[in-house]
């Protein structure tokens, strides 16, 4: 399967990253924009925001393939979406990991959810406040991105309670964890102050990650907000550069990635 320049920049294998990965610029941040696949008029705008703004898409979702092959010409990493049980049971869609799955079943799934996205770099939770506090079924996940990969692998952190990405480290698979949601909250104001919390979050560390969704208030922000951050010092990477910081400079995760309210039923 095809990579992007980016990731291929990363090395051949996420093994061994954080002993090599090089100082970090003074402030960088990522973004990453989830829940594509099924509107394609949203999903060309994410494309066309400025800079490496990742796109994590839906499997065998309607327009999966357009969207991966439009982030893909835009120089954007591509991610699997995976669906993953939530605690309010919300509903999945096709090509979900759920608690009832036994170890074939799950990865079996995973593999057919890499297959049917093109450019795929890496997988971040879908929801799944429920099947990231499992650390069995987590490990089966691990081991089928592990030998189908390179593959890295981001928690959503829908949950306090997730213990994705240290089994995701244990496993042997190149992880980070969002430090911030944008849109719990679909207004201009509240989008503004997530983003500010963002950037002061990667003031205070170096580096910060946002996961934001292909709503009204994000997108306005992002369009207006993305090319300002080279005038205030601040970098746009992509997902993957995160990655390798977060790998070598494990952050305080209490102060930096607590869920927001919203997100706990995820």
């Amino acid at each position: 399967m095809k990579r992007t320049a980016a990731f291929l920049l990363l090395g051949a294998s996420f093994a061994g990253i954080a002993a090599e990965a090089p100082p970090a610029p003074s402030v960088v941040v990522a973004v990453m924009i989830d829940d594509l696949g099924e509107h394609l008029d949203e999903a060309r705008r994410v494309t066309a925001l400025p800079g490496p703004v990742a796109c994590a898409i839906l499997p065998h979702t309607t327009h999966a393939v357009t969207i991966a092959n439009l982030a893909h010409a835009a120089g954007k990493e591509v991610l699997l979406h995976l669906p993953m049980e939530s605690v309010g049971d919300m509903p999945l869609g096709a090509g979900g990991i759920t608690l009832d799955m036994d170890e074939a079943e799950i990865k079996q799934t995973v593999q057919a959810d890499l297959a049917s996205i093109p450019f795929l770099v890496g997988v971040n939770n879908h929801e799944g406040s429920l099947m990231t506090q499992h650390p069995g079924d987590l490990a089966w996940i691990m081991q089928a991105l592990r030998s189908a990969g390179p593959y890295f692998y981001v928690d959503s952190y829908t949950t306090a309670d997730s213990v994705a990405y240290e089994v995701a480290r244990e496993q042997g698979v190149a992880a980070a964890r969002r430090n911030v949601f944008l849109d719990d909250e679909n207004t201009a104001e509240s989008v503004h102050a997530q983003w500010q919390r963002l950037l002061k979050l990667a003031h205070l560390h170096g580096f910060a990650l946002a996961i934001g969704h292909p709503r009204s208030a994000t997108l306005a922000l992002l369009e207006q907000e993305l090319p300002l951050l080279q005038a205030e010092g601040v970098t746009l990477v992509p997902v993957s550069r995160i990655v390798v910081l977060q790998e070598a400079h494990p952050l305080p995760w209490p102060e930096s990635a607590a869920p927001a309210p919203a997100a706990a039923k995820r």
